[in-house]
């Protein structure tokens, strides 16, 4: 099931290789990537819950704070993610990362547990591996990858992981929605349903839950869309003077995407994003059609899935990285503007 590990140096384990080293008992970061999204969120403290139970201290650490709205899945674990925050007893603590296919995903930890990174869990077909990794493209969101590890430990999955797990594999799907879904992907969900999970309200707070900030957010993004190709190809743009005339923080701007993704008839959607006011946009592509828009994430360094893939562009101004990537999209579908 796991895909190879590219850099010769690094080394592509089974899933029972990956087993025997999480059960060496030892105090263990759970690295996940910046701007977690709910795979990464409940991947990580699936698994620090995990290593907890296996008699190993877990403390999940990641460069920006787990968004207001995934919150709900770490009340009571973990009040912070920040690495300012890491108690002392990690300091020296062996890594794991989870849902990060590359180092620029860690963002500022990267630099910070360079060559402590003992193992990677993923499931990004397309990535940088930077360490000994357990890589499943098959698997539909990292929570099938984790919950796959533990029910082939033997070991009990301890309460509190099932949750987690399930949030983790509905957000990466959509709620079950996309393409990446399998047959193993709904007997997973079923496994971890009959556990007792509470499927309903998780599914609830992940898609129906919206603040005022994300309404305000997707609003205005309506009002900011471009058509290309007949309609087939939407491209948002939220330029930093829009976020903060309307005092948005960047974790409100995650769904822009799915603003443009839901307009009938359009075949390749796309968000891009203005963080700060200097020239690096964010840029979230997905595809209702076969499309492979991690081919054109990677014209700029970035990655993903096929159907699913983000990056970043550097530009004079929003207008200039719109164009940057429409005709990216463009070259590859032999469309026009």
């Amino acid at each position: 099931m796991a895909d190879t590990v590219k850099n010769a140096d690094l080394r592509a384990l089974t899933l029972h290789e990956v087993i025997a080293r999480l059960l060496e008992p030892q105090p263990t970061c759970v690295l996940f990537h910046a701007r977690p999204d709910g795979d990464a969120v409940g991947s990580a403290f699936a698994l620090a819950l995990w290593l907890r139970a296996m008699g190993s201290p877990a403390w999940c650490l990641c460069a920006d704070e787990v968004p207001e709205r995934l919150r709900f899945l770490t009340e009571g674990l973990q009040q912070s993610v920040l690495p300012e925050h890491m108690p002392a007893e990690f300091t020296d603590a062996r890594a794991v990362s989870v849902d990060t296919a590359s180092p620029a995903q860690l963002g500022r930890l990267y630099e910070r547990f360079v060559g402590r990174i003992e193992l990677m869990i993923d499931h990004h077909g397309k990535g940088a591996p930077y360490a000994d990794a357990y890589i499943c493209p098959e698997a539909a969101a990292t929570g099938e990858v984790v919950y796959d590890l533990m029910a082939a430990s033997g070991k009990e999955i301890p309460a509190g992981c099932a949750a987690l797990l399930y949030a983790a594999i509905s957000a990466d799907t959509g709620c079950f929605r996309y393409s990446n879904v399998t047959r193993d992907t709904h007997l997973r969900a079923a496994a971890l349903v009959e556990s007792g999970i509470d499927a309903a309200e998780i599914n609830r707070r992940l898609f129906e839950v919206k603040s005022m900030e994300l309404l305000r957010a997707e609003r205005a993004g309506f009002d900011r869309l471009s058509f290309y190709e007949d309609g087939k190809v939407a491209i948002l743009t939220f330029p930093y003077e829009l976020r903060s005339a309307l005092e948005l923080s960047d974790e409100h701007l995650e769904t822009l995407v799915d603003v443009a993704r839901c307009v009938e008839g359009v075949e390749v959607a796309v968000a891009i994003r203005q963080s700060t006011p200097e020239g690096v946009f964010r840029v979230s592509l997905r595809a209702n059609v076969d499309f492979d828009v991690a081919e054109v994430a990677a014209e700029f360094g970035g990655g993903g899935h096929r159907r699913a893939a983000g990056t970043s562009v550097r530009a004079a101004d929003i207008a200039a990285a719109e164009r940057a990537v429409a005709d990216a999209i463009l070259a590859r579908r032999g469309g026009k503007r």
